[in-house]
């Protein structure tokens, strides 16, 4: 075996060390120093020399001694059958007679050790209503209310609570096609704060010259109220609702809410809730600027509007 290239010492060098002082009676430390090396090393040589002889002296594998399991090639690739197959860990473990340890870890670097991995990601699926008002997309967003600058600044949760300060919700609505946005922090989302929303938002819409003909929510027991049905009639809406546990089905209203919290709940921090609610309105007066350019081409929404009825 190769000496190791930084060893201050080779086997032969290591055993004439130990027969100096075994057989001289020179001290182990002072044959240390002028070799150049620690008295730790030099005791260490000692007890290898006294437990396997000057074999035992040679340089050893810098390898741990426990060495991690693996599976052979054939292990695995039937391993991976099993896993398609939907086959739990424990029961592929027990077939191939390995231990679970080593099956979970081949798994996880090859990201089958959960169950939902094994199913591919559904392609996306992007689409825009051609004209504004053609879609409304509303979702609400939770958010603490505080007295105070809170843990996210502080890092301290005790120093940073409000007890008893309670949630807010932020009611906001989308449309599809422009993506101008409404949005209000109001305190509840029971059905009728959230029928009152809804018709605040499609007046703001109307108001810029946006008229109102579908409006897209998620299946939140306000938005499957009778309240919720019987003010979309009197609006002139039809109300759909996203598919169950899809959220990515009112992504526009989903990513909204991101852009939110990013650009205006969490981009500062405030001394209460209440500072951080009057920012909205400039935020949004800046982010609807921004977004009506991008979406129309720099026109306002009742040019565009114009522009498609010519």
């Amino acid at each position: 075996m190769h000496t190791h290239p930084n060893a201050r010492l080779t086997p032969i060098g290591r055993e004439r060390l130990i027969r100096q002082h075994l057989e001289e009676g020179r001290s182990l430390a002072q044959l240390a120093a002028d070799h150049g090396i620690s008295e730790r090393t030099a005791r260490k040589w000692l007890a290898r020399f006294r437990s396997g002889g000057p074999a035992a002296l040679a340089d050893r594998r810098s390898v741990r001694r426990g060495q991690r399991r693996t599976l052979d090639p054939q292990q695995l690739q039937r391993a991976v059958e099993l896993r398609q197959q939907r086959c739990t860990l424990r029961r592929i473990a027990r077939l191939l007679l390995v231990p679970i340890t080593t099956l979970a870890r081949a798994m996880r670097r090859l990201g089958l050790n959960r169950l939902r991995n094994l199913d591919p990601k559904p392609p996306v699926q992007r689409y825009q209503w051609e004209q504004p008002g053609d879609m409304i997309h509303v979702d609400i967003k939770q958010l603490a209310r505080f007295e105070r600058v809170g843990h996210r600044i502080t890092g301290d949760p005790r120093k940073g609570s409000s007890p008893g300060a309670g949630y807010e919700k932020v009611h906001v609505a989308v449309d599809d096609a422009t993506r101008l946005s409404y949005v209000e922090v109001l305190p509840d989302e029971k059905a009728a704060t959230t029928v009152g929303f809804l018709s605040r938002a499609v007046a703001w819409f109307n108001s810029q010259g946006i008229e109102c003909r579908r409006v897209l929510s998620d299946n939140g027991s306000a938005y499957k109220s009778h309240g919720w049905r019987k003010a979309c009639q009197a609006m002139g809406l039809k109300a759909k609702k996203t598919r169950p546990y899809t959220p990515r089905t009112n992504g526009k209203a989903e990513r909204f809410i991101k852009t939110l919290l990013e650009e205006w709940a969490y981009v500062m921090p405030y001394g209460s809730s209440a500072a951080r609610n009057e920012l909205l309105t400039a935020y949004l007066r800046i982010y609807n600027g921004r977004r009506c350019h991008m979406a129309l081409g720099g026109l306002t929404p009742q040019q565009r509007l114009a522009q498609l009825q010519a």
